[in-house]
């Protein structure tokens, strides 16, 4: 398996979180999923994994995570942006204690901007991706994709692919890195493949343009 050896920690959160932690454990990554004392461990996502009940909330517990990021390579944090800061487990703590470990952070709106700390849901970040105005027929009303856009592939998928590229990318340096993936700004990198001319009525000539200028709007939220 393409990932055999390769330690992971993932901090149980809501789909996304865990179907990323999912994608790296079914290539061969140890993953091991903090969640909440007395938590049901059950969960379609949480095959092929170890949970491990532990209180944040105490020294003891924020020890036991320290000491497991410590010899891990990816730390899979879910929270919002400022939790694991809070905790004592941020970027900064756990980088210095482990120079190598890759750092992976899934929000809805990413660490930095006006919207890091709001609360949202797929239909949010695929709404301010730009993604749902082309999920429409004929002047219809857009119908919802579920939770398939943003949080699995802007979210889920995305993070993957920045883990994967950090792991890489270690290789030549040794070092580790921070991985920001927002659901908001992931789902808006899908429309470089498709993007319906009419909706940004700019014409076909300067599509290019205008998608390169919504996606650095999404990134200064």
């Amino acid at each position: 398996m393409a990932l055999k050896g390769i330690k992971v920690v993932e901090m149980l959160g809501l789909a996304p979180g865990p179907l990323c932690g999912t994608i790296l454990a079914d290539f061969g990554a140890s993953v091991t999923v903090v969640q909440k004392i007395l938590q049901s461990p059950f969960d379609v996502m949480s095959n092929g994994k170890r949970m491990l009940s532990v209180d944040l909330k105490s020294k003891e517990g924020v020890y036991i995570i320290r000491k497991l990021c410590s010899s891990s390579d990816i730390l899979l944090d879910t929270f919002r942006p400022g939790v694991m800061e809070k905790l004592g487990l941020g970027p900064e703590i756990l980088l210095r204690e482990n120079s190598g470990l890759i750092y992976a952070r899934l929000s809805g709106y990413g660490q930095t901007g006006f919207y890091k700390s709001k609360a949202g849901h797929d239909i949010n970040y695929v709404a301010m991706s730009g993604i749902l105005s082309a999920l429409s027929n004929q002047g219809a009303p857009p119908s919802p994709p579920v939770n398939l856009i943003a949080d699995f592939a802007g979210g889920s998928f995305m993070c993957a692919l920045g883990i994967l590229l950090a792991l890489y990318e270690r290789t030549k340096s040794g070092k580790g890195q921070i991985v920001d993936a927002s659901m908001t700004e992931g789902a808006a990198y899908l429309q470089h493949g498709y993007t319906k001319v009419e909706s940004c009525q700019c014409g076909q000539e300067n599509q290019d343009k205008c998608l390169r200028w919504r996606f650095t709007k999404l990134r200064n939220l």
